[in-house]
């Protein structure tokens, strides 16, 4: 499966669509704009929310953390102890661990769970301008997690950049 996502659409507060490899619409991420801290939803076609997402509001490092129907599900943030600022680690709630690394600001990444590819994130394959996509490898992967992290962690990796 692969989606694809503008990446000069990529703010909180802006609501924008992912479509898949044929154009149509699949899922809307609805920003929340007037809000301390960064939040969003991700959306089906007919309105439903399927994740929310926002800044973990106290803590030492930044964390963004997932939630489906209101239950934590995944808190992400840089991995610990890491010498590149490219890598960081998902925690999901039964404390299972996923690895994203690669050059996050160049949209250049994988997803991985064990050492297993789950999602590979890339401009490589697309002639259409500010534009990546997010390539999910593995038939029994959530779709809907996996782009929530990788915008989790774009999210993240520019904010970063921005403090420095």
């Amino acid at each position: 499966m692969r989606f694809l996502v503008r990446d000069r659409l990529l703010s909180f507060g802006d609501d924008y669509w992912i479509e898949d490899d044929r154009g149509n619409k699949v899922f809307l991420v609805d920003g929340k704009a007037i809000r301390l801290r960064d939040t969003f939803e991700l959306k089906d076609t007919q309105g439903r929310v399927l994740i929310d997402i926002h800044q973990k509001m106290f803590a030492l490092r930044d964390t963004m953390v997932v939630e489906r129907d209101g239950e934590a599900l995944a808190r992400i943030r840089r991995k610990r102890l890491s010498l590149l600022r490219n890598h960081y680690r998902v925690t999901l709630v039964d404390g299972t661990e996923l690895d994203v690394s690669g050059r996050i600001a160049d949209r250049e990444f994988a997803v991985e769970y064990d050492g297993e590819l789950l999602a590979v994130i890339s401009r490589r394959w697309l002639h259409v301008r500010e534009t990546y996509g997010v390539d999910v490898v593995r038939d029994d992967a959530d779709p809907a997690l996996l782009i929530a992290v990788t915008v989790c962690v774009i999210h993240l990796s520019e904010k970063e950049r921005e403090e420095d």
